[in-house]
């Protein structure tokens, strides 16, 4: 990949993105070295200009960022490193150093989620369970839940609305897995329709 690091004196600034999520978890700088090591390793390693040496995050904490794509961007000079991180990427403690936090992009994680309970085959695993009882199982739980979401919507109790919707997501997801579906080309088909 070629890089403009001359433009920075040295460093480009790296975006750090929760492959999963999408969620943005840090910034950091990058000289020619510290790009060279994160490729090699794997593990991002930046530049810290406080500390005047590569920093490989997580070194101290154990809460590595791992690398899953490197793009640069249109001018070369900035990267976007997409992670599957290790724990909470902050040192103050949370996940983002924007102080994001939340469910946002959380259905991406219960996909994962989902299919490593079945990758696991865990008999103790509901996932698993349904997920061997077949498509005809797993469909007719959809049905069941959107029946039930259906029946929450006409009453006032929003508490139960939601955690019936929560089930019908969770079994729509389960029911995609089973179809070898994936979320996003489900969102594929909903920006181009939005289009």
């Amino acid at each position: 990949m070629d890089l403009d690091f001359n433009k920075g004196n040295g460093f480009i600034p790296v975006i750090i993105q929760d492959a999963v999520r999408f969620q943005v978890l840090m910034l950091g700088y990058m000289n020619k070295e510290a790009y060279d090591k994160t490729r090699k390793e794997g593990k991002v390693t930046f530049y810290s200009r406080k500390k005047k040496r590569l920093w490989t995050k997580g070194e101290s904490s154990g809460n590595f960022l791992f690398v899953r794509e490197i793009r640069k961007d249109c001018d070369a000079d900035t990267l976007l490193i997409t992670v599957e991180p290790v724990g909470n990427t902050c040192h103050k403690g949370s996940c983002s150093c924007f102080g994001m936090s939340g469910a946002a992009g959380f259905l991406y994680k219960l996909e994962e989620l989902i299919h490593s309970r079945i990758n696991e085959d865990s008999a103790n695993s509901y996932t698993n369970v349904l997920y061997r009882r077949g498509i005809n199982k797993i469909a007719q739980k959809v049905g069941e839940e959107a029946v039930e979401l259906i029946i929450e919507a006409k009453d006032s109790n929003e508490e139960l609305f939601k955690n019936e919707a929560a089930d019908l997501l969770y079994h729509v997801l389960l029911l995609l897995k089973a179809k070898n579906v994936t979320l996003k080309e489900v969102e594929e088909i909903l920006m181009k329709r939005n289009n």
